[in-house]
């Protein structure tokens, strides 16, 4: 092969040899049977045999209009990209800290946070492989337009996917876990953790390597985005959709509980702070569920200006669910403040006892009878814990 292959920001040309004549057709958008052609030299590619303006029959005008569209469109998803990019970089660094915080902390160690962090683990890899991809994909624009994919591309579009997967299954498992707490006066805390890990992991594995055969023996095209064959993502789809419309029979049967227990007689809460609590509890559900991807179920066209505010708006959603999740759930948890709480004492205690006992030591010395010495311990759990902020909905 003399000549590499080229997208000359109209046409993608394929590798040639020394010597040959390769023909293309004119693009799409020019609505045009004709055809342009290049030869392939020892200096490289030549110019257009014949030019894009005879050969596919456009005006300058037509030229001007294509440009402008074509940039408005490069500018719309070049800030859909560095948003949401911004959205899940804050998502990584915030759940990173939070999984370290739930590890570090043995008083943290429990069935419930063990689900959130299975769940956060499945945002990051969510995030990290989004990364990849794009690095992947629009790095390179021969690579995109040219569709010139290396196998390492249609395989991280297959983690990428099965990340996804992943994580609604585990907004699925919190959704479960959490009605099952407030429904049941009992049930097995561990044998649900062991079947929620082999099932959230195990499910989408399988979901992943079907769709992944699929698109190897009936769409073995580029890296694996396209969808010519609306049958092979409904692989994916139908698991997501379940998903979200469990979670959000979930998400109503907890509400329904919620009320319930606010407008018993024994609640001596006005209704004012009723309301209060019930808005923060469903702040609380709709960030830990999902229950938001609801909205982007029905379809839309890809052409209107609908689908690009509907697709802003999931992409900034999707991309700050795990900071916010991580927020709530770990920063604002009353367990997790009570625990940086008392360590932060016992440090203190560590850093205030030599000096205090120094001091005790001066006074038995002057006065020859030891002082009463005043307790530094911290206060009890139980009452730093009730003025923790109740953030999970078990504790409220």
């Amino acid at each position: 092969m003399q000549c590499k292959g080229m997208w000359d920001d109209l046409n993608c040309w394929p590798p040639a040899s020394l010597g040959e004549m390769v023909s293309q057709p004119c693009p799409e958008f020019f609505n045009s049977e004709g055809r342009v052609h290049r030869n392939c030299t020892a200096n490289g590619w030549t110019d257009l045999l014949v030019p894009y303006e005879d050969a596919c029959g456009y005006t300058f005008n037509d030229t001007l209009h294509f440009l402008a569209e074509s940039s408005d469109s490069h500018l719309y998803f070049s800030y859909v990209k560095t948003m949401y990019t911004v959205g899940y970089t804050l998502s990584v660094i915030s759940l990173t800290i939070a999984i370290t915080i739930f590890c570090l902390f043995r008083k943290l160690h429990c069935t419930r946070n063990y689900i959130h962090i299975q769940l956060f683990t499945s945002f990051i890899l969510r995030a990290m492989f989004i990364f990849i991809r794009d690095a992947l994909l629009f790095t390179d624009e021969k690579l995109y337009h040219c569709d010139y994919y290396p196998v390492a591309c249609k395989v991280v579009l297959m983690f990428s996917n099965y990340s996804i997967l992943a994580n609604y299954s585990w907004l699925l498992v919190e959704g479960h876990f959490l009605f099952t707490l407030v429904s049941r006066s009992f049930f097995s805390l561990k044998k649900h953790l062991a079947w929620y890990i082999v099932l959230s992991w195990g499910v989408p594995l399988i979901v992943i390597i079907c769709w992944g055969c699929a698109k190897y023996f009936y769409e073995d095209e580029g890296c694996w985005d396209t969808r010519r064959h609306e049958w092979i993502w409904w692989i994916l789809w139908v698991p997501v959709l379940l998903s979200i419309c469990m979670n959000l029979v979930f998400f109503l049967g907890i509400m329904r509980i919620l009320v319930r227990k606010l407008r018993m007689p024994d609640a001596q809460r006005n209704e004012f702070s009723q309301y209060k609590r019930l808005i923060k509890s469903t702040f609380f559900l709709v960030a830990l569920f999902g229950v938001h991807y609801i909205l982007f179920v029905l379809p839309v066209e890809v052409s209107s200006s609908v689908f690009k505010i509907r697709t802003f708006a999931e992409l900034a959603l999707s991309s700050t669910q795990g900071f916010v999740v991580a927020i709530l759930y770990c920063f604002m948890n009353g367990e997790v403040q009570h625990e940086f709480q008392r360590r932060w004492r016992r440090w203190r205690l560590t850093q205030h006892l030599p000096s205090r006992r120094k001091q005790h030591r001066g006074s038995i010395s002057q006065s020859g009878a030891p002082h009463t010495q005043v307790s530094l311990l911290p206060c009890s759990p139980g009452s730093l814990a009730a003025s923790g902020l109740p953030v999970d909905i078990v504790e409220m």
